[in-house]
């Protein structure tokens, strides 16, 4: 939040007092080994002088700024690195609040959040985003919000439940706590110079604020050329070395995440351990942390943990989620490094290869310890009509699901979604597919079952139905989510039509979330009345209910990796190459529609 001059200089006016020992610090850590990231050092014998919200000294002896009043932390010889910041993410994908993913990941060391919250304006539009901006700006920790830029994603192959353009961006962009533009996923409107989406980036470039990028395509030459010419200035959807080197070279911050289904590092990380690619214009990401994964692996230590063990030296993975977003996005005068000035932002950890937050102070304050927070987090009501968002034209039945093949045929040759195993592009398959009685059906020898896309938003009664490979489903099964990226309408996979009509109505019923049903009976469930995308509990409890879904996946055949996380991305018409909308099957390297039946018209 901006402050006033007055404000400012009396802030500086105190540290300088407090480090020229006129005025004692009102905390104090001593002994630490100093991670600099803003040097590259590690420097041993380390003192950190800290008064309110700032840090004050930094050197070897801050005694001297010692009072009666002055806490003092002994941090023994602990390395003291800058509090970790995650520089892409969407909170709605942990399915939890705002407060509650805090609660979740502060005592885990993350103190800075970049979030991007086109979730729930593909649901309710800017007034979704303010609920956002407003709940961010209570927390211990920094949440910085991104405008999102693409709502619809893809316009034409989708309809969302609320939609964003050029002067809704120029509108949040002068409210505090907004940081930028969101991904730009509309890559082919970019580089065809589509003229809302540069509107949107010209309302942001004008704000001064920095702008997201989103290429999920493999082509880098003309469209990846044109597409940086836009104007995004980083992307996170790089999966191979190659995609990494091109972005730095064009001048982009390469995004490598580390999500609950995304694995994007290891593939990318040699463009700086084996190439010897300036590590400053890479930063490390989240995209997304499923609740099961912020409880038992963590958020961005679990990214550091990981990246250091792909062979990065640990100052420089430490660099990359702290420093080198900082700087990305214009607020390293507050957060990034330990210095004078900045905000007060500590994790004391004994290893750097095996980080562990062990203690971790934000904004000058102690809110946690060996993984608890010590800190209460303010309580943020979410109006009703936030909670009221699942519209069906009425409650399905199996016979909504009935995929009808053409007169006479007795296989038909069918365009498949191929789901990807801890990536997000899917492929473009087709099989022969045996017909039953005049219907297209589900085939377990195959791996093949019905996907459907059921219109949530504004109760139109829509369902668009086609098929779906790599689930491994078995007997009567269905899977359903209202997280379904971005539109979010309701997904539903399944063997069997009255299993996914059950699945469906039962999501109808408590106004969102994800289920899954076997043999008649819902098996796992959890309930996401915000938006249909979060719920108000805490993450521990979404993450048990989550598992207990996940059982039900297994219990069905699925052994995919984070499957859930992977079946709500089945109508994301902005990531290749095939998906589901609204509207029918869309070939997004086409992007067009395409017919369920190969070579059909």
């Amino acid at each position: 939040m901006s402050q006033s001059a007055s404000t400012i200089a009396a802030t500086t006016r105190n540290l300088v007092d407090v480090a020229m020992g006129r005025r004692p610090a009102d905390l104090v850590i001593r002994n630490g080994r100093w991670v600099c990231v803003q040097s590259g050092e590690i420097i041993p014998g380390t003192d950190i002088a800290i008064s309110g919200e700032r840090v004050a000294y930094v050197g070897p002896d801050a005694s001297y700024t010692i009072g009666d009043e002055t806490r003092v932390i002994n941090a023994a010889d602990r390395f003291l690195v800058p509090g970790l910041l995650d520089a892409h993410m969407h909170v709605e994908s942990g399915m939890v609040t705002v407060t509650e993913f805090v609660r979740a990941v502060a005592p885990r060391g993350t103190t800075g959040m970049f979030v991007d919250p086109h979730e729930i304006a593909n649901v309710f539009g800017l007034k979704g985003v303010r609920l956002m901006v407003d709940e961010a700006a209570d927390q211990p920790v920094h949440v910085w919000v991104q405008m999102p830029s693409c709502v619809p994603s893809a316009p034409g192959l989708e309809t969302p439940g609320a939609s964003i353009g050029p002067e809704q961006v120029a509108e949040a962009m002068s409210w505090p706590g907004i940081i930028g533009l969101g991904e730009m996923m509309n890559f082919p409107g970019v580089f065809m110079s589509d003229e809302k989406m540069h509107a949107e980036m010209a309302e942001t470039r004008a704000a001064g604020k920095v702008i997201g990028g989103h290429y999920a395509s493999l082509d880098l030459g003309r469209p990846f050329a044109g597409y940086v010419a836009g104007g995004p200035e980083d992307d996170h959807e790089g999966t191979r070395l190659e995609d990494a080197v091109a972005r730095v070279r064009q001048g982009m911050k390469a995004m490598l995440r580390l999500g609950s289904a995304w694995y994007d590092v290891a593939a990318q990380a040699p463009a700086i351990v084996e190439l010897g690619l300036d590590s400053r214009h890479f930063i490390l990401c989240t995209d997304d942390s499923h609740s099961g994964t912020l409880v038992n692996e963590g958020h961005m230590d679990r990214v550091l943990r990981h990246a250091i063990a792909q062979g990065l030296d640990p100052v420089t993975a430490i660099q990359m989620c702290t420093l080198n977003t900082a700087e990305h996005f214009g607020v390293s005068r507050d957060v990034g490094l330990i210095a004078p000035g900045r905000y007060a932002d500590v994790v004391l950890t004994s290893s750097l290869a095996d980080f562990q937050a062990e203690q971790v102070i934000a904004r000058g304050r102690l809110i946690a310890e060996q993984g608890r927070l010590l800190v209460e987090l303010p309580a943020f009501a979410y109006p009703d009509w936030a909670t009221n968002s699942i519209h069906l034209a009425r409650p399905l039945t199996a016979a909504d699901f009935r995929l009808a093949a053409p007169d006479g045929a007795q296989r038909v040759q069918a365009n498949v979604i191929g789901v990807v195993e801890n990536q997000a592009p899917t492929r473009h398959l087709q099989r022969e597919v045996a017909v039953q009685n005049g219907e297209i059906v589900p085939d377990p020898a195959q791996d093949l079952a019905k996907i459907a896309l059921v219109e949530r938003h504004r109760g139109a009664g829509d369902v668009q139905i086609g098929l779906v490979h790599g689930f491994g489903l078995q007997g009567r099964c269905a899977l359903a989510t209202t997280v379904a990226h971005d539109s979010h309408h309701l997904i539903v996979v399944g063997t069997d039509d009255e299993e996914m009509a059950l699945a469906v109505n039962t999501l109808a019923e408590v106004q969102g979330g994800q289920v899954v049903v076997r043999e008649g009976e819902v098996i796992g469930l959890v309930e996401l009345p915000i938006a249909g995308l979060m719920s108000d509990q805490p993450a521990e409890v979404v993450a048990a209910k989550a598992e207990q879904l996940l059982a039900g996946f297994r219990a069905c055949g699925c052994t995919l990796n984070n499957a859930n996380m992977q079946l709500s991305l089945l109508a994301l018409v902005v990531i290749p190459d095939l998906r589901i909308s609204d509207k029918g099957l869309v070939d997004v390297n086409a992007f067009d529609f395409i017919p369920l039946i190969a070579g059909a018209g």
